[in-house]
């Protein structure tokens, strides 16, 4: 039997009773009702992700987004003294706004953090985000960097406010202020990066490759570049869940599509999704990727990868049923990617 829930704004299905255990159920229904009291795209998000992945998921992602969007009492914030924010602190908040006006900035700034980053090798010692090379025309040519020009334009006028920040810096705590931003994990952030020269731009061809024409030779590429970089298979598949932010762009990577129905939201969607849908290859004109049932949802093929590896696939089941181990697991993991190549860097508060 389904629990049909009413409000004002729409109706809700949440899963048959069975599913969730008699207190589950019970916290689901209370979560569920409380979702009528948020503001609309709050309130809509929570409920796309019910659709996707039922109400545990959901009410856990609406718990941390309300948390994020929910403002302070205004006794305490008129009692509190006013605080002297460090310039990183400021570049923060500044980031945050940027996000917050445009939520669809918050994963190509995660993704500028990362590129930026995993051009790491540790044979050569030479890559990742130290120089904060992905400025230069030189690396923003390379294939998977395409469209990120616009993102590094984006911190600029940041940049400009803030001329004592590197650009080194600056690329990475986008990154993790935009997970934040996102519903994410404080992810722990250290500066002290100094801009290199376009002398350091490291060779293409460094980032993960989306497709090796096979899923053993895709794993296998996966485990070679990320193992470049020193990453295991538990951290490959953590980092992996970045994939539940934005969506691939035809005239960038050539692929087309959002994984998740959340693309502003981090959560687990993208190892549910990967678990307990049926995806087929898209019929078009395009690379091979795959497709749900709806269509409207897509994985490259060195995602299915995760799932048809044996060693990949206990943590995507490990991370789709425990929220708490995923966060914790991927905070740790970007915060590893985010200082590779980066030497003498200090512990830093961006909050």
């Amino acid at each position: 039997m389904w629990i049909i829930i009413l409000c004002p704004a729409m109706l809700a299905f949440a899963p048959p009773a069975a599913t969730l255990g008699g207190a589950a159920c019970g916290a689901a229904r209370v979560h569920l009702a409380m979702v009528c009291e948020q503001p609309a795209p709050t309130r809509r998000t929570a409920f796309q992700l019910a659709g996707a992945l039922g109400v545990a998921a959901a009410t856990g992602a609406l718990d941390r987004q309300a948390a994020l969007a929910a403002p302070p009492a205004a006794a305490a914030a008129a009692a509190a003294p006013k605080r002297k924010l460090s310039e990183y602190q400021k570049a923060a908040v500044e980031i945050k706004q940027l996000v917050k006006a445009d939520p669809n900035k918050g994963p190509t700034l995660v993704r500028l953090a990362w590129h930026s980053s995993g051009t790491y090798d540790k044979a050569q010692r030479d890559g990742g985000s130290g120089p904060g090379t992905i400025r230069f025309k030189e690396e923003l040519a390379h294939g998977a960097n395409a469209g990120l020009g616009a993102a590094v334009g984006w911190l600029e006028p940041i940049k400009r406010k803030h001329p004592k920040l590197s650009y080194a810096d600056l690329f990475t705590l986008a990154g993790v202020v935009s997970i934040v931003q996102m519903g994410g994990p404080a992810v722990p952030w250290k500066s002290g990066r100094v801009d290199g020269k376009p002398a350091q731009v490291t060779p293409d061809g460094r980032l993960p490759a989306a497709d090796k024409g096979a899923p053993k030779a895709t794993a296998a590429a996966l485990r070679q570049t990320f193992g470049r970089m020193g990453f295991n298979d538990q951290e490959i598949v953590a980092l992996s869940g970045a994939h539940a932010l934005g969506r691939c762009h035809p005239d960038a990577s050539g692929y087309a599509g959002p994984w998740t129905p959340t693309p502003t939201l981090l959560t687990t969607a993208y190892y549910s999704l990967l678990l307990n849908e049926k995806w087929t290859p898209k019929k078009w004109d395009g690379p091979l990727q795959y497709e749900e049932r709806s269509g409207k949802l897509m994985m490259l093929p060195s995602d299915l990868t995760l799932v048809q590896d044996a060693r990949f696939a206990k943590y995507v089941r490990l991370y789709a049923k425990d929220s708490k181990r995923f966060y914790a697991d991927f905070s740790a993991a970007f915060a590893k990617l985010l200082e590779l190549g980066a030497e003498g860097l200090t512990p830093t508060s961006y909050v």
